[in-house]
């Protein structure tokens, strides 16, 4: 598969998340369904707590939808697919910055990328992205399996190592970054509670 200099420009379309959706549909649809399944469970995931996120919602769906074009043959370059996928967004398509961040430091991308000898790479291309938003992407990236169904944290790490074997370069990724995976989803789980608790107070004012 040719991969597209350019789409239908941001501009054109009425949502970052909408624009988002169409790149990757035409990235991955083909080329990789399965990867096709997964981001659109994904984006599904942070459709659902985007009362929680307020004016960054679309922002966080378009870098659900993104997340993983990384994977694509012809913009895998480094094996880290998520500086692999934020470098042709920002090169190719001058995508918005904070995106681009969301992309390549998704699911705690930085330990895989130390695992691959990238650290340095990672940190001087792009900046890691505010804590909340990272939070964010790694609860619905971590909430949702290869099929793009919704599981729960623990089932999702197991596929991981099942997939992977425990050997494996991104195996060990995950191990380490277990904890840091867990707190994100907790967050989510917590933010999530907070604000269906402010909107039933605002109902009974």
């Amino acid at each position: 598969m040719h991969v597209p200099a350019e789409l239908t420009s941001v501009e054109d379309m009425q949502t970052l998340a909408a624009w988002a959706q169409d790149l990757t549909r035409t990235l991955l649809a083909d080329e990789l369904p399965r990867r096709w399944s997964h981001v659109q469970g994904v984006a599904a995931q942070a459709r659902t707590i985007a009362p929680t996120l307020g004016p960054d919602a679309d922002l966080l769906e378009a870098a659900a939808w993104l997340h993983d074009i990384g994977y694509h043959p012809d913009l895998a370059d480094t094996g880290l697919h998520g500086l692999d996928g934020a470098r042709y967004l920002r090169d190719r398509h001058h995508a918005d910055p904070m995106l681009c961040r969301l992309v390549a430091h998704h699911s705690c991308a930085v330990i895989e990328a130390d695992e691959r000898g990238l650290a340095d790479a990672l940190a001087r291309d792009f900046a890691p992205p505010p804590q909340e938003l990272a939070e964010a992407l790694t609860f619905c990236d971590m909430t949702t399996s290869p099929d793009g169904e919704h599981v729960h944290v623990d089932h999702r790490l197991k596929e991981i190592h099942d997939r992977y074997g425990s050997g494996h370069l991104v195996s060990r990724s995950i191990r380490r970054a277990t904890p840091l995976i867990l707190e994100a989803v907790d967050q989510m789980h917590a933010r999530a509670v907070r604000s269906a608790a402010r909107v039933a107070i605002g109902r009974c004012q």
